[in-house]
């Protein structure tokens, strides 16, 4: 199948991103064209990636010095420790800023090898091969790279865009549904913050999308792709409009901080469930109608995906979180600045409701009303 190409042209920074089935073979060609002198190549791959991936992806660049490293992704081993250990193999090779490194995995694995590449010799060529519907639909697109520390998800970082993004849904097919609704989470955001004709869209089609019908889910892949670019290419570095893709993530990053990021919930299923959590906030600040709610949570229902937020009904459990939310990146003062919903498609500007810990106490009592 033919790749579908977006290119991202921003100032001085231009790239694509291409998405499709069985598309690795255009990696080598690629690395030519973007990265002339390129000599040595770092291939960092998730430990969970099926072998037969890894093999195909090295043999592919075998004409390249390939220095190749493993990285067991989860939300504690995104750290400074593992910036320090990719940091020193670089330096022991030696590579220089004309060489490359090309992360292989999902949305952590990115982002930690995305911030080593920023940072090594202030900058070293950096590709991205997304290997989960999450990396691919968000976490590779937008240049955003961090890891976390003892305060919060993804304080420390830099926006630093990648030389080539390559999303093959081949990949997705090792996939459990656990790990597809972790996509769809960002997939739906997508839509509701942007598109109600994407949303009436995914009404019909998640469905396809979790039993993976290749055409329905390369056009969601894409689609959420262009509505990401949409808010990026305006605001690279995240002063303000680009702070409206955050939206259901307050709560969300409070939920995966709170649960000391377990297994036991995904970002995702922690974005579902702050997806529900913010729009309830909306409809009790009289900014969106209650009927959008609902048309929100039929969604939930219809695709069974109910349990993500099932535990959040409870003031108790709402008000659990609310010691978590002070450290949202997006605040800037004592208050939580939310993005709220105003009907599907359309968001409130960030910086418009900032809501201090005492109203929000407030807020959350009622929460179980909706």
């Amino acid at each position: 199948m033919k790749a579908q190409e977006i290119k991202f042209n921003n100032k001085d920074k231009n790239y694509s991103i291409l998405i499709g089935t069985n598309i690795l073979s255009l990696l080598p060609k690629r690395i030519k064209l973007i990265c002339p002198n390129t000599k040595k190549i770092a291939l960092v791959f998730d430990k969970k990636l099926p072998t037969m991936y890894k093999s195909i992806i090295s043999r592919s660049l075998k004409n390249y010095n390939l220095l190749i490293l493993n990285f067991l992704p989860n939300e504690k081993t995104k750290s400074q420790k593992s910036v320090n250990f990719f940091l020193n193999k670089l330096l022991s090779k030696n590579f220089n800023r004309s060489d490359l490194v090309i992360s292989i995995g999902g949305g952590i694995t990115g982002d930690l090898v995305g911030f080593v590449s920023s940072i090594y010799k202030r900058g070293i060529n950096f590709i991205s091969v997304p290997t989960t519907l999450l990396a691919q639909v968000d976490a590779s697109i937008g240049g955003k790279t961090g890891i976390n520390s003892f305060y919060g998800k993804n304080l420390i970082g830099s926006f630093s865009q990648p030389k080539l993004v390559i999303s093959d849904t081949l990949f997705l097919k090792s996939l459990k549904r656990k790990e597809m609704v972790c996509g769809f989470a960002e997939i739906l955001k997508h839509a509701l913050i942007k598109d109600k004709n994407f949303f009436d869209w995914l009404r019909i089609n998640t469905r396809h999308i979790f039993s993976q019908n290749s055409k329905k889910l390369i056009l969601a892949i894409k689609k959420s792709c262009l509505i990401k670019l949409f808010f990026v290419s305006k605001d690279i570095n995240e002063k303000n409009l680009r702070m409206i893709l955050n939206f259901g993530h307050t709560f969300a990053h409070a939920i995966e901080v709170k649960n000391n990021y377990s297994k036991n919930i995904t970002h995702g299923e922690a974005v579902l469930a702050g997806i529900i959590l913010a729009t309830k906030l909306s409809v009790m600040k009289k900014v969106c109608a209650k009927s959008t709610l609902e048309k929100i949570k039929e969604m939930y229902k219809s695709n069974d995906l109910n349990y993500t937020f099932r535990k959040y009904n409870k003031t108790k459990e709402i008000n659990k979180l609310i010691p978590y939310l002070k450290n949202d990146k997006k605040n800037n003062d004592e208050k939580i600045n939310f993005i709220l919903l105003r009907k599907i498609g359309k968001t409130t500007v960030p910086n418009k409701y900032k809501i201090s810990l005492k109203e929000l106490k407030l807020k959350v009592k009622n929460f179980n009303q909706y």
